[in-house]
Order: C-alpha cells, then structure tokens, then sequence
C-alpha cells in the first residue's frame, strides 16, 4: 500500500503538475513570519528552539489528522491520505515545468524572460555571463531535484518503512523545513535592519533542512553517476574538496552540483548557439533527473517485493 501511494503521487504530480501552483502554500508566510516574530523575541534562547517549535506547529495539522484517524489509517483511507499528504510535500513547483519555460525563453531572445526563468530554478543571483548562467542552471536542476522530490521521497519510504503512517508525516516535516527555511532566508535579505537577529534564525533553519537533506543528497549523487556518465559522475564523488567554511546546506548542494553536472558529460558543439548549448543542457539535466527518478521507483518496488518497506 506504502508503494502504491507513492507511485500514485508521483504520477498525478509528473501529469498534472500544472494543476498544482497551490502547493507553494503562500498562505503559510502569514503563519511563518509570526512564528519569526517571537524567535527574535526568544533572542536569549538557542535559535534552534524556536524553529524546532515552528515546524512542530506547521506539522501538526497532519499529525493530527493520522492521529484522529488512527487504526482506521490502513487500506483505502491510508491511500488517500498518503497521496494527498505526499502531493502537497513535493514541489512546491515542479522542476521540469521550470525547465520547459527557461527553454522556451532562450528560444524567444527574451532576456528578462531567461533571467525569471533562470532566477526560478537556480534560486538565488542570477549570473550575467550567458555562459556562467548555463552552467549554474544546468547545476540547479540537479540540486533543486534533490530537495524538491528525491529528499521529500527519501522520508516518505524510510520512515514509511519503519511505520507505515509515519511515511506522509515524515515527507511533509521535511517539506515544512523547507517553507521556513526560504521564508527566513527571504525575510532575513528584506529586514537589513533587524538582519543580525534574522541572520541567527536562518542558520538555525537552514541547518535543520541540511541535516535532513544530508543522507538524500548522497543518495541522490550516487543516483547520478547510475543514471548519467558513471565515469566523470564517480571521479566528481571522488575529487577532494575546500569547503572547510561552507555549511551542511552548502555542502549538499555544492555535492549534487558537481555530481550532476559531471554526470551529465556535455560537450560544447562546433556549430552550436549559446541558446542552443542552454536548452541542449537543461533539458539534459531534467532527462537525467527523471531517469534517476525511475531508477528510485524501480529499487523502492523491489524493496517493496523482499518486504524491506510496507
């Protein structure tokens, strides 16, 4: 049943994901933000606290729901609720919907259009050398997939595993990790003023999404090299880093770029436009993602079958 919830959700999201500009959940920000209030009221508190106590709150209403139902949770309510639970965790926009529109404006010429487009998966400074801003979409994708759906998928089954019912509530905490994290972060660039406050708060949200990306992230990576070039995949694993000051946070995601792109193995061609090289990449890099999304399904259904998950 774990299995089949899971294959449902992924399908509905992969075919109707147009359908589903609610999950951004921007009715939540309300509720963050107050939240963010009164962690920089606790300023005396550890920072981890009031975010730990944040994302419980956001949790709960699930929590509560698996709890009210609880013995009944099995069969067909069981099915509905991790379908349902697991839709509104994944996201929240789909990656190749993003990449469908940075290609399209590539094709129109559309500078301001590539830079939205472009702005929307890298999530964060958008690079003016055309060059450079190929190469750190053709990597966003690959880090946005991770946190987006494999990591989301990841606590779905592992905690699905142990107990079945904890499955949905485990992939919409990891979700919730991740609305607060990008709120604090965007609220923490807006307030300059209270910036010092913000900045504590937003360390502390970005290490508990970190911790839960960390053990994704690796799996992920390694599912690149299995579903791309496994050589130049393996050999990016491999090469030692500098990254001594770089966060948990940073650490994934410098991880998942470096993997992906080398395991994506692209060449520049001899007659080929800079726009013709970023849709040529990106599209790339959204084939690699879904053939590393079908491997997932193909080792969790065998997991399924030896009796490894529920």
């Amino acid at each position: 049943m774990h299995l089949i919830a899971l294959l449902i959700g992924l399908i509905i999201e992969r075919l109707a994901t147009q359908l589903f500009h609610w999950r951004r959940m921007r009715w939540l920000d309300r509720i963050i933000d107050a939240g963010l209030k009164v962690a920089e009221r606790l300023s005396s508190w550890p920072a981890l606290i009031p975010v730990l106590m944040l994302v419980a709150l956001l949790a709960l209403p699930v929590f509560a729901v698996m709890y009210t139902l609880g013995d009944t949770l099995q069969g067909f309510t069981y099915l509905i609720l991790a379908v349902a639970v697991l839709l509104v965790s994944l996201g929240p926009r789909d990656i190749g919907e993003e990449v469908v529109e940075y290609c399209e404006a590539l094709r129109s010429g559309d500078d301001e259009k590539i830079r939205a487009a472009a702005k929307a998966i890298i999530e964060g400074e958008v690079p003016t050398n055309e060059r450079e801003l190929i190469g750190r979409v053709e990597a966003a994708v690959c880090v946005q997939a991770n946190n987006r759906l494999f990591a989301v998928v990841f606590w779905f089954v592992v905690l699905g595993a142990v107990i079945g019912t904890i499955g949905p509530l485990a992939a919409w905490i990891y979700r919730v990790t991740d609305l607060v994290r990008r709120r604090v972060v965007f609220s923490a660039a807006r307030d300059e003023q209270n910036g010092s406050d913000l900045e504590r708060i937003r360390e502390a949200a970005e290490r508990i999404h970190a911790l839960l990306a960390w053990i994704p992230a690796r799996l992920t990576a390694l599912g690149y090299a299995a579903a791309g070039h496994a050589d130049d995949a393996i050999a990016a694993l491999r090469a030692p880093t500098e990254e001594r000051g770089a966060s948990m946070s940073e650490q994934n995601e410098h991880l998942l770029a470096r993997v992906g792109v080398a395991a994506l193995a692209l060449r520049d061609g001899d007659d080929e436009t800079v726009s013709e090289r970023g849709i040529r990449g990106a599209m790339a890099a959204n084939k690699l993602v879904f053939r590393l999304l079908l491997i997932w399904a193909v080792v969790i259904a065998a997991m399924t079958l030896y009796g490894f998950t529920r």
